[in-house]
């Protein structure tokens, strides 16, 4: 993990703690009510953010024409929330870790919930934009429920079933974006900010079954002092300078990583102005969007990379998203779009692929140094995409525009995607280092790894 919330033993793992069921499912229990709680808000965000802009009256009166030009001036606003939420979060996230290796994961859980509920409700009675920053700032500095959940798991599975238990991990995040997206939508068609006050519940509801359930994983022999140096969180990429044969696939990741990100950020606003969707309508595409990344997930990556190859799955995954997003950027009709979302879904081939080739040509002891710096890219991706692609949504949306383009931040992103093709191919002649598992042919059984996001469609213009 490149936030540090699990420090890496030198010696053999001691067998992990017996904390009995209750510990284990709380943790899918906490990832799935994270997750829920954001997939609420997503439906109701563009028009939450036009309100504040213009006024709850301004937008109830406004004709179908104003009331799209409203939501497309909004969606900048998004990203620069994401982007503020980005930046606190990588800032704090090594910092976070570091608390948990000191104090446990168990307060660190807690303070994250805690807080997450806080910024929910923050966001919910909000009157002005600046507000809402307050909010993401405050829980991009707390934001840890993931890395700690996962660090919490490594904790207490042991090696051979820890692959397993990710697996669980990565099933609850996708069952709830399957889930939130679509009763977000129906709250919101009551009114934009109930989703909000809901999610809030549901975290605060997290944070009592935690406090009142959940035992501490980390024993105290294993915890190490605090250390300002390992919680300087552009340590990680120092790991680029120590993986110069893979760097060309680093950035393949990098690229492909920052025009996925046209989907969380512009998602929501694109089906509310180039289809006059309603917030439910939104939350029904998203609950399509959901099932199709569980499907080739969890049923169907594993099966195309043992057929294909890792490096021809990866190449498939590349060319559906270019397909997926040039649909998007075309379509004329809302119902063309669950058309396109099982396309799109298939590129989610990409990140599992793309891991496989990279982890086959790095030692096993510089695995994490690979991770970490992936989790670098993913980082950068997530400060400064969101705020490229919304300001390229809303840009072309203007109803003042030359020539109005809906479309235009994925018919971007489907261009970045087809470049990242070159630095993969540059990665794939250059020859892996000796070592560990260099060397070895990145074919075969895909890894088990957590997809970014991003991949996973799992972020929001404001949450994530």
């Amino acid at each position: 993990m490149s936030d540090g919330a699990a420090s890496i033993p030198s010696e053999p793992s001691a067998p992990a703690p017996k904390l009995g069921k209750n510990a284990f499912f709380f943790i899918i229990l906490t990832v799935f009510i994270d997750m829920l709680a954001f997939g609420i808000i997503i439906p109701s965000i563009p028009t939450l953010f036009a309100e504040l802009i213009n006024g709850k009256e301004a937008v109830e009166a406004a004709t179908p024409d104003q009331l799209r030009a409203m939501i497309a001036a909004a969606a900048p606003w998004g990203g620069y929330l994401s982007a503020v939420y980005a930046v606190m979060n990588f800032i704090m996230q090594p910092v976070l870790g570091g608390l948990s290796d000191r104090f446990g994961r168990r307060p660190v859980l807690l303070i994250s919930m805690g807080t997450l509920a806080i910024d929910f409700i923050i966001m919910g009675l909000a009157h002005t934009i600046s507000i809402l920053f307050v909010a993401r700032i405050l829980s991009g500095m707390s934001g840890a429920t993931h890395s700690t959940a996962a660090a919490y798991i490594t904790d207490t599975t042991e090696p051979e079933t820890r692959g397993q238990a990710f697996g669980m991990l990565g099933g609850a995040f996708g069952l709830a974006f399957i889930i939130g997206p679509a009763v977000g939508g129906l709250l919101a068609s009551i009114d934009a900010r109930a989703p909000f006050f809901a999610a809030a519940a549901l975290c605060a509801v997290n944070f009592c079954y935690g406090y009142f359930v959940l035992p501490e994983s980390l024993a105290k022999d294993d915890r190490r002092p605090f250390d300002w140096k390992r919680a300087n969180p552009f340590g990680a990429f120092l790991h680029f300078r120590k993986l110069p044969h893979i760097a060309w696939f680093i950035v393949g990741a990098g690229l492909y990583n920052f025009a996925h990100w046209v989907y969380p950020s512009t998602f929501n606003f694109f089906g509310r102005v180039r289809f006059d969707w309603d917030e439910a309508m939104v939350g029904w595409a998203l609950m399509v969007v959901g099932i199709g990344s569980a499907v080739v997930q969890a049923g169907l990556t594993g099966r195309i990379i043992k057929r294909l190859g890792a490096n021809n799955t990866m190449y498939l995954g590349l060319a559906t998203t270019v397909v997926a997003m040039t649909g998007y950027a075309m379509i004329t009709s809302g119902w063309m779009i669950f058309f396109v979302i099982p396309i799109g879904s298939l590129g989610g081939l990409f990140g599992p692929a793309l891991n496989q080739v990279m982890t086959a040509r790095v030692a096993r002891n510089a695995q994490g140094e690979l991770q970490g710096a992936l989790a670098s890219i993913n980082a950068l991706g997530a400060m400064f995409a969101p705020i490229v692609m919304t300001q390229t949504f809303a840009h072309f949306s203007d109803p003042g525009h030359a020539t109005p383009f809906a479309g235009a931040a994925f018919a971007l992103g489907a261009a970045i995607t087809a470049l990242a093709v070159l630095p993969l191919l540059r990665g794939l002649a250059t020859p892996p280092a000796g070592g560990g598992d260099a060397g070895r042919k990145p074919e075969g059984a895909p890894h088990a790894v957590a997809p970014s996001p991003a991949e996973e469609f799992g972020g929001a213009p404001a949450a994530r």
